[in-house]
């Protein structure tokens, strides 16, 4: 880490989700990164391939139910590592360079505009690794991590299991699909992702299954 404080990998990994605060705010979100034909499958194990966070997404919701959406954020990052987006990830985002070029920001003002938006919520929620993800990308740029620790829950377990599919399966957009709700728009985007994981979040509570 290059001198830096031992502050950002292994410190607050996400915890297996175990249930809702009764009171308070939860802030749901989702990261798109950089990604080629055949990178998930392979893990980003291919030459020049990185998990560079391009967009996070997120929204906070009421602890209890019916779960309000009360805000939501998104923001477009400039990767550096690979500074010119994939065809496969425009195709599947909808993301374009132009759009990094247009709005895209730093890595570090991105992470920072995140915490502040999380700030005071009782549970930060991703649907798979999204943390580790930010964690490595702060260990990348040197960033000390700005979150409380013990906020992080990864709830892509608890989906699986309760929709008897593999973990690998549980993948976000497809989980209003996978409950018999409506689809979500936006598949694919950080903001339209959290809100297909509150969707199901909701749904599968409001049936008694969380």
């Amino acid at each position: 880490m290059s001198g830096r404080p031992d502050s950002v990998r292994g410190n607050d990994a996400a915890a297996p989700f175990a249930g809702f605060p009764d009171t308070g705010t939860v802030v749901i979100f989702d990261l798109e990164i950089t990604a080629w034909e055949g990178s998930l499958a392979r893990n980003w194990t291919g030459p020049g391939e990185f998990k560079e966070v391009v967009q996070i997404g997120a929204v906070r919701v009421d602890a209890a139910m019916p779960m309000e959406e009360r805000d939501s954020f998104e923001v477009l990052i400039r990767p550096e590592k690979n500074p010119v987006l994939s065809d496969y990830f425009v195709h599947l985002t909808g993301i374009t360079n132009a759009d990094i070029d247009r709005v895209g920001m730093t890595f570090a003002d991105a992470l920072h505009g995140f915490a502040e938006f999380s700030s005071g919520a009782g549970m930060i929620v991703s649907n798979g690794g999204d943390c580790s993800s930010l964690e490595l990308n702060a260990e990348w740029c040197g960033l000390d991590w700005p979150f409380p620790a013990g906020l992080f829950r990864d709830i892509k377990s608890r989906f699986a299991e309760l929709l008897s599919v593999a973990r690998s399966d549980a993948v976000s957009s497809d989980l209003p699909r996978l409950l018999g709700l409506q689809e979500m728009p936006d598949a694919h985007t950080g903001l339209g992702d959290s809100r297909a994981i509150a969707a199901a979040m909701r749904h599968l509570r409001a049936t008694g299954r969380f």
